[in-house]
Parts: C-alpha cells; sequence; structure tokens
C-alpha cells in the first residue's frame, strides 16, 4: 500500500515565481508554505544562491528556505540518480541532472514535485503537483 503523499518538493522555476510580486504560481507556493508541506533540497538551495545578484536576494532566499523541511542526497540516491539518468539516455532523452537529482529526492521521500518544468513528466515514478 502507498503512503499518503508527505508534502511538495518545489524546485527552482516555482521558487522564482515565489520571489516575484503577485505570481500566481508563488502564491500558491506560500500557501504550501503555510501548511507547512514545502520541503526543499541542497540542489535547489544551490541553484537558487548562485543566481543572486545582491546581498539582499540571498538573505531573503536564505530566509524564505531556513524553516523548510530539508532532504540530501546520501550514497543510494546518488546511485538511483546515475539508474534514472541511465535508463533516460537509452530512451534517448537528456535532462538536466538537476532535474534527475531533484527527482530521485523526491521519490525517495514520497513528494510530490512543484515545477514549471515540463522535464519532470519524462522521469517515471515522479508524482507532479497539480496546481
Amino acid at each position: 500500500m502507498e503512503e499518503k503523499n508527505k508534502g511538495v518538493l518545489a524546485d527552482t522555476s516555482v521558487w522564482i515565481e515565489f520571489f516575484k510580486p503577485e505570481s500566481p504560481i508563488g502564491k500558491k507556493l506560500e500557501s504550501l508554505i503555510i501548511k507547512n508541506s514545502v520541503w526543499t533540497c541542497g540542489i535547489v538551495l544551490f541553484e537558487l544562491l548562485q543566481g543572486v545578484k545582491l546581498d539582499a536576494e540571498k538573505k531573503q532566499i536564505s530566509e524564505a528556505l531556513s524553516n523548510l523541511k530539508y532532504v540530501e542526497m546520501s550514497k543510494s540516491l546518488w546511485q538511483k540518480s546515475a539508474a534514472i539518468s541511465l535508463s533516460l539516455k537509452r530512451k534517448g532523452i537528456t535532462l538536466p541532472l538537476s532535474d534527475i537529482f531533484i527527482a530521485s529526492i523526491a521519490i525517495e521521500y514520497n513528494l510530490s514535485v512543484f515545477t514549471l518544468d515540463k522535464h519532470f513528466e519524462q522521469i517515471p515514478d515522479v508524482k507532479i503537483y497539480k496546481t
């Protein structure tokens, strides 16, 4: 029996919307944060922080993610990611490694991926959060 979904792992694309004023996707993420349903991981944190231009942006991002449930890659998840990537490549599909890592974490922790990126739909066993 499948465990009930534990929450959502918000992809970088959704976080970018979150930081835009009046974004409907950002507002949806905010409501999920209030419900304590949002998880994050190192890859998303990295992608967000590598794009900052000002210290104020870095602080805003760090504060927004600081109280979320946090999961990280383990040795077995690195291996699972490699297997997913290899399986996709054998089908002629090459996806960004960051998306494969996020997908592996989501599968392992029974999370839906909240994303605007269509890549995730190509990864077997990934549940996509629908708004």
